[in-house]
């Protein structure tokens, strides 16, 4: 059971070893599981001449078996007991000259880690595992221990888990009929090229009928080989729960996770399928991953989802499921985003309201943008910006805005429809019904997380109410939420504190903008003055961007800390914690700022005579002169593709490397005085996964594509390009997230999941949200509203003529205060009258710069428009989805079908098995009417084998089998 080599003859050992690097030294056996440790221990040169010290070992030291003889040099391992009973050494014959020295405070605690190893796989034999190991013949170094679990161990497991495998029936999958078969096969042929080159089903009409495992029932699948029945993520996945469930009384630590915590062991990892390139022709899972989907040379082709699934698991097949529609589904939007776009640009010319601004003859004097050292200035100098303003200012944003809520209602539904078909071709349906049976009966899925065990086990001595002898009272024990009562206080504050960390950040980039256009326009450079608003707009927006990316690794560590702070007691509800905090800090960080240019910027800045000051001097920042939105288009564009191509990207590329290149050195620096006696040229396949970086969960990739999402939908009617650049950014994003998986990232453990999770909710929480915000987009930062209350309202012949002049006031120069009149004007005439954009009464009224009878109209006009368009496209979306169902109609027959068939089958089968009963009775019956004992005795005995229903596979089921 235990294979560990300590051979003298390095190369003879390592010519014994599994030319793939995935089985056992006698290539037979699979590596199913890896552990991987360091060790360290405290070796003492012997004066010339002393003789050679006896070996010594630990008490409880597994014991050490070779595989093929017994070699010439073999370490022969002996124990011996100290003095105090308590303390051992390891010491080898086959290095002479070294002896036992004094153990210092890191010697003992790694003889401590090394008893609890000891006692771990000691328990995991117990478990029926078997492991081989390395031999630890240096003073400190890297080993490792490998898993495998044979067929008893497989078959129990699968059992207690539930784990469906396919019966040796076949049914016939229902296809659909007239039109939409035509459709279907029109675009098999069209898409074919983008198909990926991976093995299919023989026959995709057919089914196999899958069943939750039974050894009782184990004559029901069609076990061929028993050694491939259970294939490598299911073989891991079983291990992973024995790893995760076995325990050490050392220190209390409940499975695998406690060890890895507490420094025992330093990773547990299912191996690869191999290498993903190289010279040899031998192809696997891995290979075919690469090749066909993790580079970017296939970026046309489909995604292999079943084959993702197959090696990864049912929870990253979701994910990638997930995100290649997601990506499929940004094609249309796209392509209407675009002619969204270009029909702004072909309508710029007929455009009136930015023909009367960029027309010299209208004379519109604006007033100054500063006190004192900013001058009078014409409105047409502003011409470029109400031109560009237009390509996304105008009639047809309001439409998309209509469009795009739909369009995430329809990818919503689109998903569930996919992802209840994906649950029935990979039998996840009714899985949540399987695992409250497995919790009824042993607690295999939601294992207590290390850090809740520790807390629980303070709490415990604390109290000194509950022995750690008592464990059916130690069950019982729980934590309250008096004991989590500083982590959610901690929580609630630092969470707030982040809050307005972030608003600080967003004050701290306008204060910049306010003050360096101030210091601009005291510039004696005529083309610095006329360039302020370009120049402050364009590096307020890349400062904002380096604080946003700052901000945002910060408020990932800091969501990971107060979620373990909080102590959660499993990881399912850890991970949902974990994304809701981390989800509302990056939230926030990324869509701060563009939310006050969208809504707050320009509404506070007070008019000529009455400005509102930030500082001494310093008045507010007010809009362009062709409103905002230009603003928020640049903003939003800035900060999406900085954060595509910056974090989504560069990060994700480079932090891997990096941290793989980290650890490889540092493994290399240790060993680098050493001659390794246990490693050859040739690396095996769990030294390079180790050298990978551990999977850390999904977190990260859904939460960029989730904040992408809110982009897309949230502000879609400011920016209607953003569509095409989420698009570009998804093509590359897939191969990159498939390059990692298959060849930056240790394998991780496979997770059966049904379904995305907290995930949905989030995303249907933005798509509400995006009705309500595009709303407010087109009533308050655009000029839609304000545009057709003057065709409709004001205008004498029902044209957009005379609509700047509209929306500007008069302001009597002479009413400026003192010193903030313009120094040394430079302006070709006297100026007794300014204007500004707003809906004021002029000077010579009565109620002069109140508020007009126009600005309460249109002020009207926008909030009746937001109900009415938020209703309206609320409507339309839960039209939508009610009209289009959650579970196609053929996956629905499909599952019936299913019921029906598995119900039919076990009849058959248990029908048959009667009658073959009856048959071996009755031929029973005439043995013993013949009165031969020696046939009744062969009878009795064949008799009562068929009475054992959980007899040996060889006996009763083997024959029905064949039969």
């Amino acid at each position: 059971i235990i294979n560990n080599y300590v051979d003298g003859t390095q190369e003879g050992a390592r010519d014994k070893a599994s030319p793939s690097g995935l089985h056992f030294r006698d290539s037979k056996r699979k590596v199913d599981y890896v552990l991987a440790y360091h060790y360290r221990r405290r070796l003492a040169r012997h004066a010339p001449g002393a003789a050679s010290p006896e070996p010594t070992h630990g008490s409880a030291s597994v014991a050490l078996v070779s595989n093929g003889g017994t070699g010439k040099g073999r370490a022969e391992p002996r124990q011996q007991q100290q003095d105090d009973g308590q303390r051992a050494l390891w010491e080898w014959p086959g290095l002479p000259g070294l002896g036992v020295v004094e153990l210092s405070p890191l010697d003992a605690l790694e003889e401590e880690r090394q008893l609890q190893r000891e006692e771990y796989e000691r328990n995991l034999l117990e478990a029926g595992l078997e492991i081989e190991k390395d031999p630890e013949n240096k003073s400190q170094g890297l080993s490792f221990v490998r898993i495998h679990a044979p067929w008893q161990v497989l078959s129990r497991e699968a059992e207690f888990l539930k784990i469906k495998m396919p019966t040796k029936k076949m049914y016939e999958i229902t296809e659909e009929k007239g039109i939409l078969k035509t459709l279907n096969e029109i675009w098999c042929k069209l898409t074919e090229p983008l198909q990926p080159r991976v093995p299919q089903q023989e026959n995709t009409k057919m089914k196999n009928l899958s069943y939750p495992f039974s050894r009782e029932k184990i004559y029901l699948y069609n076990i061929k080989d028993k050694d491939t029945f259970f294939d490598n993520a299911t073989r891991s996945r079983i291990v992973r729960e024995i790893l995760k469930r076995t325990s050490t009384k050392a220190r209390n630590s409940m499975g695998i996770g406690t060890l890895i915590a507490n420094n025992v062991y330093d990773a547990a990892y299912p191996l690869h399928d191999g290498e993903y390139e190289g010279q040899n022709d031998d192809m696997n899972e891995r290979k075919l991953l690469y090749q066909e989907w993790a580079r970017y040379g296939v970026f046309y082709k489909f995604q292999p989802i079943d084959l993702i699934r197959k090696y990864f698991g049912e929870k990253i097949g979701l994910y990638f499921a997930w995100l290649g529609l997601y990506t499929e589904f940004l094609i249309p939007s796209s392509v209407v985003g675009i002619i969204v776009f270009l029909y702004g640009c072909i309508t710029i010319e007929s455009d009136i309201p930015s023909k009367e601004m960029c027309d010299q003859r209208n004379a519109f004097t604006m007033c100054p943008l500063c006190d004192k050292f900013c001058d009078y200035w014409n409105l047409s100098s502003a011409c470029a910006t109400a031109r560009a303003s237009h390509l996304f200012d105008n009639p047809a944003t309001v439409f998309f805005s209509i469009f795009m809520a739909l369009w995430a209602t329809m990818f919503l539904e689109q998903w569930k429809r996919l992802q209840m078909r994906l649950s029935y071709f990979w039998d996840l349906t009714g899985l949540e019904e399987e695992e409250v049976i497995v919790f009824g009966l042993f607690i295999f899925q939601e294992h207590p997380r290390p850090e809740y065990e520790t807390k629980l086990l303070q709490k415990k001595l604390k109290n000194k109410n509950i022995t750690t002898e008592n464990s059916s009272e130690n069950e019982k024990e729980k934590l309250t939420w008096s004991d989590r009562m500083p982590g959610y206080a901690a929580n609630f504050g630092l969470i707030l504190f982040m809050i307005m960390l972030t608003f600080s950040a967003v004050f701290g980039v306008i204060v910049y903008r306010i003050t360096t256009a101030a210091a601009l326009s005291f510039s004696t450079n005529e083309t610095t003055r006329s360039n302020v608003r370009v120049t402050v707009t364009a590096t307020a927006v890349v400062l904002n961007l380096v604080v946003v990316l700052i901000l945002d690794e910060i408020y990932g560590a800091v969501a990971k800390w107060l979620t373990e702070i909080e102590i959660p007691k499993t990881e399912k509800t850890f991970e949902e914690r974990l994304i809701l905090k981390a989800f509302l800090l990056k939230f926030v960080n990324s869509y701060a700022s563009i939310f006050y240019v969208a809504f707050f910027k320009g509404r506070f800045v007070g008019r000529p005579g009455r400005y509102v000051y930030v500082f001494d001097g310093y008045r507010m920042e007010e809009c362009a002169p062709g409103g905002c939105l230009m603003e928020l288009c640049i903003q939003l564009s800035i900060i999406m593709l900085g954060k595509q191509l910056i974090q989504n990207n560069l990060f994700e590329i480079g932090i891997p490397k990096l941290k793989k290149l980290l650890r490889k050195l540092k493994d290399e620096r240790t060993e680098l005085k050493e001659m390794d006696t246990n490693q050859s040229k040739d690396p095996q396949q769990w030294d390079l996964d180790y050298i990978l970086e551990p999977f850390t969960g999904l977190t990260p990739e859904y939460m960029e594509m989730i904040i992408q999402f809110g982009f897309v939908t949230l502000f879609v009617a400011s920016f209607p390009l953003a569509p095409l650049f989420a698009l570009l950014n998804n093509i590359i994003e897939v191969r990159l997230d498939a390059k990692k998986f298959v060849t930056e990232l240790r394998r991780p453990d496979t997770v059966r999941e049904k379904d995305i999770g907290i995930w949905y909710n989030i995303l249907s929480g933005i798509g509400k949200l995006s009705v309500i915000i595009n709303a407010f987009v087109i009533a308050v930062t655009s000029d839609f509203i304000p545009r057709l209350m003057y065709q409709y309202a004001y205008s004498q012949n029902g044209t957009m003529h005379g609509f700047i002049n509209h929306t500007l006031s008069y302001f009597n120069v002479s009413q400026l205060k003192a010193g903030t009149q313009p120094e040394n004007s430079l302006f070709a005439q006297e100026v007794s009258f300014c204007r500004f954009k707003d809906y004021r009464e002029p000077p010579w009224s009565p109620h002069q710069y109140e508020f007009s009878k126009q600005y309460w109209a249109v002020l009207s006009a926008r909030l009746a428009f937001v109900i009415l368009f938020q209703n309206l496209v609320m409507f339309l979306s839960v039209l939508v989805d009610w009209m289009i169902p959650d579970i196609p109609k053929d996956i629905s027959e499909q599952i019936k079908k299913e019921k029906t068939v598995l119900v039919d089958f076990f009849l058959k089968e248990e029908h048959e098995k009667l009658k073959l009963i009856e048959s071996f009775v009755a031929r029973d019956k005439r043995k013993r009417r013949s009165g031969t004992k020696s046939k009744r005795t062969r009878a009795a005995s064949f008799s009562q084998g068929h009475r054992s229903p959980k007899g040996s596979f060889t006996s009763f089921s083997s024959q029905h089998t064949v039969v």
